[in-house]
C-alpha cells in the first residue's frame, strides 16, 4: 500500500511541475557587505584617491573629503535599504520609480540603464584594471594606452562570454 505521501508516478518530480518556483527573499550580512562593497566603492576607490589628492594638495583635506564622502554613500545606501524594505517588489531601481513615477519613468531608466550606464560602468571598470595589470610591466613610464585598450578590450568580451 502506497502512502499519500509518496509519488506512485515514475517521474518523482512530476507533482512539482505546476508549482512555481521562486527564489528565497533572503540577503545575509555577507551577502550585504558584498553587495554594498560591490556597488558603492567598486573600483572608484582605486582611480579617485588621486584626483581627490590633486585637488585638495593636502593629506589631511583629502582624508576630510573621504570621511565626508563616506558619510554621504552611508545615507545613500540607507534610503535605498529603506526602499527595499518598503517596495518588496523585485527589480531593484526599476520597480522603484515605477512605484513613485510610474510605468513610462521606470521604462526610460531601464533602456538608458541598459544603453547607457551599465556598459559606461563595465568599461571605467575594466579600464581601470587593464591599467593596474598593465603597470607592473612598464616600471619607468606609463603603459602604452593601446595595451590598456586592449587588455579592457580582451576582459569585456571575456566578461561577455560568461554571460
Amino acid at each position: 500500500m502506497v502512502s499519500p505521501h509518496e509519488s506512485t508516478s515514475i517521474f518523482p518530480l512530476e507533482s512539482t511541475i505546476n508549482e512555481p518556483v521562486k527564489l528565497k527573499r533572503k540577503i545575509t550580512l555577507f551577502n550585504g557587505v558584498a553587495l554594498i562593497i560591490g556597488t558603492i566603492i567598486g573600483s572608484g576607490i582605486f582611480v579617485s584617491p588621486t584626483g581627490v589628492y590633486s585637488t585638495t594638495k593636502s593629506v589631511g583635506f583629502s582624508i576630510i573629503i573621504w570621511c565626508l564622502s563616506g558619510a554621504f554613500s552611508t545615507l545613500g545606501a540607507l534610503c535605498y535599504a529603506e526602499l527595499g524594505t518598503s517596495i518588496t517588489r523585485s527589480g531593484g531601481d526599476y520597480a522603484y520609480i515605477y512605484v513613485a513615477f510610474g510605468p513610462l519613468a521606470a521604462f526610460l531608466m531601464l533602456w538608458i540603464s541598459i544603453l547607457i550606464i551599465r556598459p559606461t560602468t563595465q568599461t571605467i571598470v575594466a579600464l581601470t584594471f587593464a591599467e593596474y595589470a598593465t603597470k607592473p610591466f612598464f616600471p619607468d613610464c606609463d603603459p602604452p594606452a593601446y595595451a590598456i585598450r586592449l587588455l579592457a578590450a580582451v576582459c569585456l568580451f571575456v566578461q561577455l562570454c560568461a554571460l
